[in-house]
């Protein structure tokens, strides 16, 4: 798929054993229709299911923004460079777009574009 690089800020959800969850504020080097890539302050196991949201902004939707809640699955984690970041790959397994104001044009051209790619 192609990857296309958004850095865009995000909310990741880490879901781990007993159901506790863990929310970070972080941001995405970049999305395709089924993954995407952002960075941890830690390491996580492949395999741990994860919810990531973030926002389209206007000049990407060319109207409204347009929020997007992804379930995924971390599927690799490279290790740390200097920085203190982690990046993290996730395997997009399902979406759902987030209603807001506006926006309906581009929401619907992209739900059709991934529906085909799924």
């Amino acid at each position: 798929m192609r990857r296309f690089d958004m850095r865009l800020p995000a909310v990741v959800r880490l879901v781990q054993e007993k159901d506790q969850a863990n929310e970070f504020h972080t941001e995405t080097q970049n999305v395709s229709a089924r993954g995407v890539f952002f960075y941890l302050d830690r390491s996580v196991p492949a395999g741990t299911p994860c919810e990531v949201t973030l926002t389209f902004p206007p000049h990407i939707t060319l109207t409204d923004p347009v929020r997007v809640r992804f379930t995924a699955s971390v599927i690799r984690v490279e290790s740390p460079l200097p920085s203190s970041r982690i990046g993290t790959a996730a395997m997009i397994e399902d979406y759902e777009f987030l209603r807001s104001n506006g926006g309906s044009d581009f929401l619907s051209a992209l739900q059709r574009d991934w529906k085909k790619s799924n």
